[in-house]
């Protein structure tokens, strides 16, 4: 394999030479003079570019009639102006499109090479120089300020009667997160994420079963420790990586007691998720009625995508984003204005944020507000509230903070 490659190399060399020397002898038989092209030869490549040009366009014409709807059909209120918002920008740049195109081949073909014809010179022109300046300038100043009309009923502040839905991404599944019966969600911290907890919600039953849980892990490598010191066996290396885990289960540990207890709407922070409902599969939305969507990411940055509703967020760690929207037909609705039985409404990722990013996608089902409020109410709440019988007034008037602060160790 390596003398072929060698071999490769040798000829390519020597073909290059040989080359050179045919150029060489081909220029001192022309006496150092280029090849003139003939005044027929001109004109037929000046004419072609006519007939180029009018094939161009009339293809060009023919793609906008026949694929230039090719937007699925909005199903949300601002939809109707991010259309139009596409359509001006699709227009705009038609029109520049043809203008340019159009100059490049009528120019092309005016000032076909004429013998004797010498090309006009121009230093500087104002009125040229303010012209392509100011023209694009007030174009794109129109589009931005156009733009961000529309952007701003996506993310402009919510109505007070919005429907909020917390929207967690991870890879690679959504996790949708509606508020109870009190309509305040409850606060959440990375410290309290577990198996049985994947947003962290904090609650006061969470906060002492995530305290038990590391005290059990930081007494048992402790007395690893201990019986190591009474007979060393483990590696010096080993005993390090143990010391060091009990001083992050021990740093840990004081993240969570450090969790303030605040209110929210005259809601306990850490009472106020007991009656979220936490979702997987599929979102409802009611038609029909403002819904603010509030976009976290629990990894990487995912980009939340809801074509038919025009709609799409980032979703970047450690900062919530958010849009609002009003959908306008029911799923029901859809399903036969597309003639599509099957058909649903999908939330997507739209950033490429792993292998099985293309499988990031759940099902959201618009319909009546009715059947809205019907299936949350069947949806499993986060941390059903305990119902208790209070015989002695002296328990019932015993406030939980101080049973979770004894559990805290005072605080």
């Amino acid at each position: 394999m390596k003398l072929l490659i060698l071999l490769v190399i040798v000829l390519a060399i020597i073909a290059i030479a040989q080359l050179t020397k045919v150029y060489e002898l081909s220029r001192s038989l022309r006496k150092n003079k280029e090849e003139e092209i003939s005044a027929a030869d001109n004109k037929l490549n000046a004419n072609l570019m006519l007939v180029w040009m009018f094939l161009f366009f009339c293809g060009t014409v023919f793609l906008y009639v026949r694929y230039g709807d090719y937007l699925p059909v909005s199903a949300s209120a601002h939809g109707v102006d991010v259309d139009k918002l596409m359509k001006v920008n699709i227009w705009l740049i038609t029109i520049v499109f043809f203008i340019v195109n159009f100059f490049l081949f009528f120019f092309a073909w005016k000032y076909q090479f004429k013998k004797g014809r010498k090309a006009k010179f121009f230093a500087h022109d104002n009125r040229l120089e303010m012209l392509w300046t100011l023209v694009p300038g007030v174009v794109l100043a129109f589009i931005i300020v156009y733009g961000l009309i529309t952007w701003n009923k996506i993310t402009g502040p919510a109505s007070a009667d919005a429907i909020q839905i917390e929207v967690y991404s991870r890879q690679f599944d959504w996790t949708a997160r509606y508020p109870g019966e009190n309509k305040t969600f409850g606060s959440a911290s990375y410290n309290l994420i577990s198996t049985s907890n994947p947003l962290g919600l904090v609650t006061a039953e969470g906060i002492r079963a995530k305290l038990d849980e590391l005290d059990a892990q930081i007494e048992n490598v402790e007395h690893q420790l201990e019986e190591n010191k009474l007979m060393p066996l483990l590696p010096e290396s080993y005993v390090a990586t143990l010391e060091d885990k009990v001083s992050r289960l021990k740093r840990h540990k004081q993240r969570i007691s450090d969790i303030d207890e605040n209110s929210v709407n005259g809601l306990s922070t850490w009472e106020a998720g007991n009656d979220d409902r936490l979702v997987k599969g599929e979102m409802h939305i009611p038609v029909n009625k403002e819904v603010e969507l509030i976009f976290r990411s629990q990894d990487v940055i995912h980009s939340a995508y809801l074509p038919h509703f025009r709609a799409q967020m980032n979703c970047v760690p450690g900062v919530a984003t958010r849009l609002k929207m009003t959908p306008t037909v029911t799923t029901a609705e859809m399903r036969k204005i597309t003639g599509n039985d099957g058909f649903n409404y999908i939330l997507l990722c739209n950033k490429v944020c792993g292998a099985a990013h293309f499988n990031m996608q759940m099902k959201v089902i618009v319909e009546s507000e009715a059947d809205y409020n019907a299936w949350v109410a069947k949806q499993k709440m986060f941390k059903a509230p305990e119902v208790k019988e209070v015989a002695d007034s002296t328990l019932a008037n015993e406030p939980k903070k101080d049973t979770v602060a004894t559990a805290m160790g005072g605080k």
